[in-house]
């Protein structure tokens, strides 16, 4: 059941309904993750009339559930991925220099190699060779034990030989998909979350847009639109059955699970865990919290139900123990929880062997389903999904989100005009980047504004008000989970949610 939205985002809502009503778009791009988001992204910056809509919030699924990495891939050069590799390693580097500067950081990242290990030293030194060419970048060297400790202090060094480096990045996934949300509107694009497609339009035997039924207030409404774009992820074959009841189904859902924990002391460096010689965890700071993950389980249940067992839970902790000392990965120190499913094709055998590319459907009333994908590669992803539909030329130049800059200098003008903490402000400045004069202009009568969701967080009330009005946030549950760093540090419990409620009423 979706909470009833407070007063402050009304506006959004009712503006976007009735734009949906009203006129007739190029393309309608159902899903509202960061593929859908992105194909949105690059049609309205084309020039198109867009609509993008989403059953639930915009990233909610498994856009704000990922690994979080922005990266080539190892593991893909031994699936034998090259092609893959190499584009998500131009993709990274887009994203750094140009696109989203602000949330992506770059992160060395160890592989350690034990004795007895699936691994030999050669044999890594080999494949980091190719992967950072791959990466048009010189190999780092070889690690050694004192020098792997010092950069992740709970290594466990029984048996290390040593480990290899090289260097990818992380971001905040839920962020970024919101950031080609928001970039999306600004070149015109209209939006809705909490939107669900109960009915596909055939006009003559081909898709002409979608029947919506808003899930917060229960209207219905009729959209146009010359061309419909399937990029609901988990949820691709229910809308290709509206299209077409008999379709064969495409995929296997395969479950990846993430934790996170407390970070005791500062880590310069990340992991990269082998557990056989095709699967590998990993585990790195992130927002304030020691990240860990993934699986790679089969999952066959409805998609909205997706979460972490105990037994995920219980997977995630021991294969950490791989390589970081067991004493610190008790499950009582787990803070939060992260279930998302990935697409892949059927054919392969368990999800662990599958392949990772992506696979575009089209239907017999002509929409376009757009089947897997990586979060680097979203971009790209998004311009080969328009090149596909025809709709007009498309300019495949990376360009800057909203946000996009260096955040030390972000940081440096928050330090020089507002009297915020060392850690708030660096929040702000990688959250929002050169957004973040916007998000705190509402403090300006009102510094109440300017104090903390909860003491052991970094996110102010601001940021609240700014999602509400300005970034389609319908719920505390929006906000903390997506929005901010609060649900990733395990502060989600009844007390915040009643506090952003709280700030979600103000008049």
């Amino acid at each position: 059941m979706v909470t009833p939205l407070p007063p402050r985002g009304a506006p959004l809502r009712a503006a976007s309904l009735s734009e949906l009503v009203r006129a007739r778009f190029d393309l309608l791009v159902v899903g509202g993750g960061v593929i859908g988001a992105g194909i949105a992204n690059e049609a309205s910056r084309a020039g198109l009339r867009v609509a993008l809509v989403d059953r639930a919030d915009f990233g909610g699924a498994t856009s704000s559930a990922s690994s979080k990495l922005i990266h080539g891939g190892l593991r893909y050069l031994r699936l034998g991925d090259i092609k893959l590799v190499r584009e998500a390693h131009t993709e990274r580097r887009a994203l750094l220099r140009v696109v989203a500067p602000h949330l992506v950081r770059r992160i060395p990242f160890l592989f350690p190699i034990y004795e007895g290990g699936p691994y030999r030293p050669a044999t890594i030194q080999a494949g980091l060779w190719s992967y950072s060419t791959l990466a048009l970048e010189r190999p780092r060297r070889f690690v050694g034990v004192e020098q792997a400790r010092l950069q992740v202090p709970p290594l466990r060094t029984e048996g290390l030989r040593g480990c290899g480096s090289y260097e990818d990045a992380w971001t905040h996934d839920g962020r970024l998909c919101l950031a080609n949300v928001t970039a999306a509107a600004k070149a015109g694009a209209t939006v809705l979350s909490y939107a669900e497609v109960v009915e596909l339009r055939l006009v003559a035997g081909k898709v002409q847009g979608a029947e919506l039924r808003d899930r917060i207030s229960g209207e219905v409404v009729s959209v146009e639109a010359r061309a419909v774009v399937n990029a609901t992820g988990p949820w691709l074959d229910t809308l290709r059955r509206l299209e077409d009841p008999g379709v064969e189904p495409y995929g296997q859902l395969s479950k990846g699970v993430h934790i996170t924990l407390p970070l005791d002391e500062p880590w310069s460096a990340a992991l990269t865990i082998p557990q056989d010689k095709v699967r590998v965890t990993f585990a790195y700071p992130w927002e304030g919290t020691l990240l860990l993950g993934t699986t790679d389980t089969g999952y066959d249940g409805d998609p909205a139900d997706v979460t972490a067992t105990e037994a995920d839970i219980a997977l995630v902790l021991s294969e950490a123990g791989v390589a970081l000392d067991p004493t610190m990965l008790s499950r009582e120190r787990v803070l939060a929880t992260y279930a998302g499913l990935r697409v892949l094709p059927r054919g392969y055998g368990s999800t662990v062997d599958a392949r990772r590319e992506t696979a575009f459907l089209l239907g017999k009333g002509g929409m376009l389903t757009v089947a897997g994908g990586k979060l680097t590669t979203y971009r790209r992803i998004a311009l080969d999904a328009l090149g596909r539909l025809g709709l007009g030329a498309v300019d495949r130049h990376p360009v800057p989100l909203p946000g996009a800059t260096d955040p030390e200098k972000v940081a440096a003008h928050l330090v020089a005009r507002w009297s915020l903490d060392h850690d708030v402000v660096a929040n702000l400045a990688h959250l929002y980047g050169s957004q973040a004069d916007r998000v705190l202009a509402s403090a300006m009568e009102r510094p109440e504004l300017l104090e903390r969701i909860h003491p052991d967080a970094p996110d102010v009330v601001a940021q609240v008000v700014y999602a509400a009005d300005e970034e389609w946030a319908t719920s505390a549950e929006d906000v903390i989970q997506r929005r901010t760093t609060l649900a990733a540090r395990g502060l989600s419990g009844h007390d915040v949610v009643a506090r952003v409620d709280e700030i979600l009423g103000l008049g």
